[in-house]
């Protein structure tokens, strides 16, 4: 499933224009993002909880030249689905 077919689907359960749908789908996904950059919690009951987790410094290897690389801390998104998810 792509954006285009969340669009399509609040279009056919609303009947609202797809240029609303669109506009109202972009709109929930920018909320998200805003709010995963802050580091919030987002939490949709029935489907699951996103969260952003730090990421240690750790070594690596390159796997043509087998150097060893430094990997730079960060953050990393992450996702637990909710329990009727689960049950799928």
């Amino acid at each position: 499933m792509i954006k285009l077919d969340i669009v399509n689907e609040v279009v056919n359960r609303t009947g609202i224009t797809k240029t609303k749908a669109e506009m109202a789908v972009e709109t929930v996904f920018d909320s998200l993002k805003k709010a995963l950059a802050e580091g919030d919690r987002i939490e949709l009951r029935g489907f699951g909880v996103f969260n952003v987790k730090a990421r240690k410094t750790g070594v690596g290897r390159n796997p043509r030249t087998g150097e060893e690389v430094t990997i730079q801390p960060g953050r990393a998104v992450r996702f637990k689905p909710g329990k009727e998810l689960q049950a799928l």
